[in-house]
């Protein structure tokens, strides 16, 4: 399927995400739909019947690494994350305060999704930093800055797959095995990977007794992407409970380091990555439950409020289960994928690695239905 989507690179402009037009319609729905139906009986029989962690790690990495023949799958985000490296690193403007649109002879403009030409940044200092080196590195070239986004976004999925081995090679194949998380970083090149890169290290230093590195690593998830902020005070009332040691100290200092270098590059304006927090709860895609509520007749509005209530009163009994020692991050990013109204398909990502190391059913099935949820998003129907 890759090679097919790949042959047919020439008759697709630059700027278009794939999804294949007339007679290969149907190997791609078949493709998808059957990769996903052997990722779940793969995990089943790994379930059965333990393998050796080599060779799940080996498939792992060709499955994450397959997309990268074909060209930029089902998504533009690349283009955005490319024309924000370009005005800092181009344009020498800063993008958390000048928008694309200011800059509408750049290559990225005209590629990039509508809805982000008059919006500046969204994503974090540490994200923005190392797109400028991106955009440094690709010159004016479309393709070399978003075969960059989905290299990084690759070896990112194999580098969660290879942490989550830390636990069990069924973890492993959890995160590694999805054709999901493989279409959407390996193919769309999305950040959230690298969030949860810094996010399962972080608990895989916590659980080795190095909490001190463990603090910097949740910085890093912050300085990529806010989302992880849900996660970060279970594990904290976890840890306390269970007579842990946090450290306190190098969260702050990695804290205060990333402050620095962000004001120091782009002033006081990064710290606008906190509002599109708010507005994700607010403004609704087709693949969040507000959308569905509206089809049905039921204000989207009401939906999207009672959703955010549903999720605060969820997290309050989050928030008692971590303090009697047990910390079910999974489930609480089940629970915001299901409460969020702004719901893309590579969210998915924030579910699966965190539902492969925590022994927890409900939240391993939840993540997985969610998963095939999120791949009918891909489907030509």
């Amino acid at each position: 399927m890759v090679a097919v989507l790949a042959a047919r690179h020439t008759a697709i402009t630059e700027h278009s995400p794939v999804r294949p037009p007339g007679a290969w319609r149907d190997a791609w729905t078949w493709g998808l739909v059957g990769a996903f139906a052997l990722y779940v009986a793969g995990l089943w029989l790994l379930r059965r019947r333990p393998a050796p962690l080599a060779p799940v790690l080996a498939l792992a990495a060709a499955i994450q690494l397959a997309p990268l023949a074909a060209p930029l799958l089902l998504s533009t985000d690349a283009y955005s994350y490319w024309d924000y490296g370009r005005i800092a690193a181009v344009h020498h403007g800063n993008p958390y305060a000048d928008r694309p649109s200011r800059f509408p002879r750049d290559p990225a403009y005209r590629r990039m999704g509508r809805d982000w030409q008059r919006k500046p940044s969204v994503y974090g200092p540490l994200f923005t930093l190392g797109s400028e080196g991106v955009a440094r590195v690709a010159g004016d070239s479309p393709s070399s800055a978003t075969r960059g986004f989905r290299i990084v976004a690759a070896l990112a999925a194999i580098g969660l797959a290879a942490l989550a081995a830390l636990w069990s090679p069924f973890a492993a194949a959890f995160v590694g095995w999805s054709p999901l998380v493989a279409l959407h970083f390996a193919g769309g090149g999305h950040n959230d990977v690298l969030m949860m890169v810094f996010v399962l290290g972080a608990l895989a230093l916590g659980g080795t007794g190095r909490f001190r590195w463990a603090g910097a690593a949740w910085v890093g998830a912050l300085a990529i992407k806010m989302t992880a902020l849900v996660f970060l005070p279970l594990r904290a009332l976890e840890a306390r409970r269970r007579g842990r040691p946090v450290s306190h100290l190098s969260f702050a200092a990695a804290a205060v380091l990333v402050a620095i270098v962000a004001s120091i590059r782009y002033g006081p304006h990064w710290l606008g990555v906190l509002s599109p927090v708010a507005n994700q709860l607010h403004s609704a895609s087709s693949l969040g439950l507000p959308y569905w509520a509206a089809r049905l007749g039921f204000p989207q509005r009401y939906a999207t409020d009672g959703l955010v209530l549903a999720f605060a009163v969820f997290y309050l009994w989050l928030l008692r289960e971590a303090w009697r020692g047990r910390a079910r991050l999974a489930l609480a990013a089940d629970g915001l994928l299901l409460a969020t109204a702004w719901l893309q398909p590579w969210y998915a990502v924030w579910a699966l690695p965190l539902a492969a190391v925590e022994e927890d059913t409900l939240a391993r099935l939840v993540a997985l239905a969610l998963s095939a949820y999120f791949l009918r998003d891909a489907l030509p129907v």
